[in-house]
């Protein structure tokens, strides 16, 4: 499984751009995405939700579970991904392209974030 380079990481499995004009976009792994199987449900912050890292801001329900998902960093939700919500599959298929999940404002810099080798061997010892 790779890692993408240029993302950072959270211990909860999601995924982080760096920020471009302060707002950063957030999806799950690919480790998350195989471990929860098929995701047929995404439910998704509400655009303008102020959102804290680290809280939990939505759910995905797999075939095998429901799972909270977790903010990385804190700010308010700008944008959700609609494709997404109305194709839950693509966050399997294309965790890091097609699948992100929403675009936040970021308020302040997330201090907690893994690198790409970070979370390989975090995830690896899980």
């Amino acid at each position: 499984m790779s890692n993408p380079e240029h993302l950072r990481y959270s211990k909860e499995h999601e995924w982080v751009t760096p920020t471009a004009d302060g707002v950063a976009t957030v999806g799950i792994t690919e480790y998350a995405a195989n471990s929860l199987g098929d995701v047929v449900f995404a439910q998704l912050p509400e655009v303008g939700a102020a959102i804290t890292a680290g809280d939990a801001c939505g759910e995905l329900e797999s075939t095998k579970s429901v799972s909270d998902l977790y903010s990385p960093v804190s700010g308010e939700v700008t944008e959700v991904n609609e494709d997404v919500a109305n194709d839950p599959s693509l966050v399997n298929s294309e965790p890091y392209e097609g699948g992100w999940l929403f675009r936040v404002r970021v308020a302040g810099e997330p201090d907690d974030l893994l690198t790409a080798a970070e979370y390989g061997e975090f995830s690896a010892s899980e």
